[in-house]
């Protein structure tokens, strides 16, 4: 029994159930840590600008979707708000009952990505069977019909159907994006037919439809 037990202290005591073995990182291990860390950002950050371009694209084209819908939806006009200079888009719906009648926001401001703007760059050929030439969307009117420097705006009428401000159907619509290294693009079709596209950046690009 006293073997025993002498041999339960010898296990116990090389098991470090007396805390002895427990200890924290050594430098070194640390400085390996850290230098792992610091290959993966190094990896990550060059590509951050193409993920962010990417979503601002996909995030266009979802609010594009949720202004369509709302127009239908309220038997009104509904558009999409963009800030080229503030580097924000929100959707607005035409409100009658407001006092006086106003386009009223629909959704907070949705802010694009770091090192992405709203531009297109170098870029002069349109992605295919959309516009004639590249431009952003037509500047947005305030409620008196006065023109609001520095925005687009794709509006939509109650049944969906994108129109200029006169309330014209047209397909020329587009926003471009771009974080200097590739671009993409948001178009509409006659119908309201909303297409992702991505870019290379120069001045005839190649195009592709995400």
């Amino acid at each position: 029994m006293s073997l025993d037990r002498d041999r339960g202290r010898g296990l116990a005591h090389s098991s470090g159930v007396n805390g002895n073995s427990a200890r924290g990182f050594s430098f070194l291990e640390l400085v390996v840590v850290l230098a792992v860390i610091g290959v993966l950002l190094a990896v990550a950050v060059p590509r951050m600008g193409v993920f962010g371009r990417s979503d601002d694209a996909r995030n266009l084209s979802n609010a594009l979707s949720l202004a369509k819908m709302r127009a239908a939806a309220n038997f009104t006009q509904a558009r999409l708000y963009v800030s080229i200079g503030g580097r924000f888009q929100r959707v607005e719906s035409w409100s009658k009952t407001a006092v006086p009648p106003n386009w009223v926001a629909v959704t907070g401001p949705g802010l694009l990505s770091n090192g992405v703007a709203f531009t297109s760059g170098p870029v002069a050929t349109p992605p295919p069977n959309t516009q004639p030439a590249v431009a952003q969307a037509p500047p947005c009117l305030d409620k008196d019909g006065n023109v609001i420097a520095g925005t687009a705006c794709i509006i939509f009428n109650s049944r969906g159907i994108p129109v200029d401000t006169t309330g014209t159907p047209t397909n020329n619509d587009a926003l471009y994006v771009t974080d200097g290294t590739r671009i993409g693009a948001v178009t509409l079709s006659a119908a309201g037919l909303v297409t992702v596209w991505d870019g290379t950046f120069a001045a005839n690009p190649v195009w592709a439809r995400k």
